[in-house]
């Protein structure tokens, strides 16, 4: 999936992510995720109680078999599950529904989230109860210093402490607003952009490090578009029906939330108006999704200089003083037009207006960590009006998740001593080094391609770096100081370390060690900048990868998200990026021109289909590109690299399977997806996902393999073949 931020962010918390879905701890390339399950990746941390942050396993809800483990002595695990087939259906008219029809039918959207799913969701859940664990019986075995353990209790106690958050939220809210009640100058509205920035929010603009696009082995400053509390920039500038809907019911949701802030009645009526203004102007100079997935868009070196004459009326000298960064010239501004946005917003708004946007985005940014009225309200908007969802998560997972997003690394060094075996990592290298095998023979029989671009893919394929299970150093947070009075405070600090934590590494060598999720995490990525593929021990979990299942079913489950992330590579946006992780075009042009031929076959099939039945809601194919050229190259990847591995050393199913080994791997494959969505969320990620549906990620790729339609006999004129099948890699 595409995302920007190096780390998981609390459900209850929106800060850290503006509503373009573009956080920036890290500007940058959009890196991709395999899943959608975090809130960072679509921008969506303000959906409180919504969105799972990517967590790990722990047990299957009632109706949610997990994936049986084989023991030494028993049968062969297939690593399937036959009993959530649909039969009933034809799987050559419809394999999703023929692989999982039956979970389908059986399986309600729990109350409290607005999907579900087979794979990330019953993982996740299964992972959450395993850090509930770890943080409420604690043991000392964990791998933890005396110190951390100690961080990690104050923090998630001071998060469950309701009755004391009742008790001191409103005082506390009203410390963090004092500030800018005495706003009187532009310099003084820069020094408060910084504080939030510095502290919980990224109003106005984004600003974080970011490898140099053109030089990765430099760690420069980038700014970056945001500012915004809705999802995406569109909501502002739509005018259907809906989308003035959603508008008039974001205005009185922000005139809540001041109200609650303790503004008279009148007065959070202006504001939240004003802040409403402010927030569509910047939405009007901000980029689009699809223009923001060419990376060549969002590389301006222009320095401080350039940045002064595109914004001169904002104090750049007095922000980035009061950051810390007073000397700081090297800066790439990502989209330019954006701050010549902001400065006419600076030159057309006085003091008090601008003044209103950052009292709204200051309680915005906090308000799932304070009180029950705050935490409702936002409740109210965020999740049950734009994702459907009917209940906001118990209290214990949304500190899970706010505990994982302050400690992240030394919740993940408990979680792993805990669950992660040596076996699971090699077993994981084999598998990612038949896949990789896999790609070499693929760009070396790519017909379309010429010598001098087949070497340069190559050069790239062998130096991809891959981490496997959690980073080799545990983050230190021995300058994060945490105690369990103040659950408010507590994320402040975290939000304040972390912020410090990527800003020192401007102007620093780059740290190639460095993992940008944490070792619980049910996701995967590739970053194109440092040309690296992470692998969690959170994914590393049924049914995406079974320790004793048959080999079919492991390439067909983890196998696919395998070499979905090495197709990430040399996707439309991958490509742009050298073995180094440098954007430069090491394509020569006819070939290129055959890759964006071959591309537009998948954009075309994806633009046609519907994900909400009865709506007139079409998938955008330039939006869902890279993830589907990336799930259709994986999958065909962890095919082959399957029969690699049994020509090596072949395994045979036991006598009398149901299944052939070819059809096993297509089913895991499938059953990894099965999942369930609310069509409110339905809707909302047709706009804001460049993941396809997991419905379209199945049908849609397999309808393009002909080793699909042989394992299941079907013919040239089933629903499952595609007439014109896509073929990218």
């Amino acid at each position: 999936m595409l995302s920007t931020h190096p780390r998981t962010q609390p459900v209850d918390h929106p800060s850290h992510d503006d509503a373009n879905g573009q956080a920036h701890r890290r500007n940058g390339p959009q890196r991709r995720w395999i899943f959608v399950t975090a809130p960072t990746a679509l921008g969506l941390g303000m959906l409180a109680g919504a969105l799972v942050p990517p967590a790990p396993l722990a047990e299957a809800l009632p109706g949610k078999p997990a994936a049986a483990k084989a023991k030494p002595g028993t049968a062969v695990n297939l690593g399937i599950d036959p009993s959530i087939l649909d039969r009933s259906v034809k799987p050559c008219d419809d394999f999703f529904r023929y692989a999982c029809g039956g979970w389908l039918s059986k399986t309600e959207i729990p109350a409290d989230r607005p999907s579900w799913s087979r794979g990330s969701s019953e993982i996740n859940e299964r992972n959450q109860n395993t850090l509930r664990e770890l943080l409420e019986k604690p043991t000392a075995d964990s791998g933890l210093s005396a110190a951390d353990a100690k961080k990690l209790a104050d923090f998630y106690s001071a998060c469950m402490n309701e009755s004391r958050i009742e008790q001191t939220a409103q005082a506390e809210l009203a410390e963090q607003l004092t500030p800018i009640d005495g706003i009187k100058t532009l310099d003084d509205v820069a020094r408060e952009t910084a504080r939030q920035h510095l502290g919980f929010g990224h109003p106005f603009f984004g600003f974080s490090s970011t490898q140099d696009f053109k030089d990765a082995t430099r760690v420069i400053a980038g700014l970056d578009q945001a500012g915004l509390g809705l999802p995406d920039r569109d909501y502002y500038l739509k005018t259907d029906a809906k989308s003035v809907e959603t508008q008039k019911e974001y205005l009185a949701h922000i005139e809540r939330i001041l109200t609650l802030a303790g503004l008279p009645a009148a007065q959070a009526k202006a504001q939240a108006q004003t802040a409403y203004n402010v927030e569509k102007l910047l939405a009007t100079a901000s980029m689009s999704r699809i223009e923001r997935r060419d990376p060549r868009k969002l590389y301006h070196r222009i320095e401080l200089e350039g940045t002064q004459k595109l914004a001169p009326r904002f104090p750049w000298q007095a922000y980035l003083t009061h950051s810390g960064f007073g000397g700081l010239r090297e800066i790439n501004v990502m989209v330019p037009g954006f701050l010549e946005g902001l400065n006419k917003v600076l030159a057309e708004q006085p003091i008090e207006n601008l003044k209103s946007y950052l009292r709204w985005h200051l309680v915005h940014s906090v308000a799932g960590r304070l009180s029950k009225a705050f935490v409702d309200e936002h409740f109210r908007f965020y999740s049950q009006r734009l994702t459907g969802t009917a209940q906001i998560l118990p209290r214990w997972k949304r500190c899970i998740g706010a505990t994982d997003s302050a400690l992240g690394e030394s919740l993940g060094t408990a979680f792993v001593q805990k669950t992660f075996g040596a076996d699971g990592k090699a077993q994981a290298l084999e598998l990612i080094s038949n896949i990789e095998t896999a790609m070499k023979q693929s760009i070396d029989s790519s017909n379309w391609m010429d010598d001098a671009t087949r070497q340069a893919a190559l050069a790239k394929l062998k130096a991809i770096t891959n981490k496997i299970g959690y980073p080799d150093k545990a983050r230190d947070y021995s300058a994060l100081t945490i105690t369990a009075d103040s659950y408010l405070k507590n994320a402040i600090a975290a939000d304040t370390f972390e912020h410090r934590r990527d800003l020192s590494k401007i102007g620093k060598p780059l740290d190639r060690s460095e993992w940008l999720m944490t070792a619980q995490t049910v996701n995967a990525y590739y970053e194109p900048l440092l040309n690296e593929i992470v692998f969690p021990a959170g994914i590393l979990q049924p049914p995406m990868f079974q320790r004793g299942a048959v080999r079919a079913a492991n390439y067909g489950g983890i196998g696919m998200v395998m070499g979905h992330e090495v197709t990430h590579g040399f996707d439309d946006e991958g490509r742009r990026f050298d073995a180094q992780g440098n954007m430069k075009e090491w394509w020569t042009e006819k070939v290129g021109t055959e890759f964006d031929r071959r591309a537009a076959c998948l954009v075309e099939q994806y633009n046609g289909y519907t994900p909400i039945p009865g709506e007139n809601v079409h998938l955008d194919g330039k939006l869902t590109l890279g993830e589907n050229i990336a799930d259709l190259g994986g999958l065909k990847l962890a095919y082959h690299a399957l029969k690699l591995a049994n020509k090596a050393k072949p395994e045979k199913l036991p006598p009398g399977a149901a299944f052939t080994e070819d059809q096993i791997f297509f089913l895991n494959a499938a059953q990894s997806w099965c999942d369930k969505r609310r069509p409110e969320f339905a809707r909302l990620l047709a706009t804001l996902d460049p993941h396809s549906p997991p419905e379209f990620r199945v049908n849609g790729t397999l309808s393009n393999l002909p080793e699909f339609a042989a394992a299941f006999k079907c013919q040239p004129t089933d629903k499952m073949v595609q007439k014109n099948r896509c073929a990218v890699w």
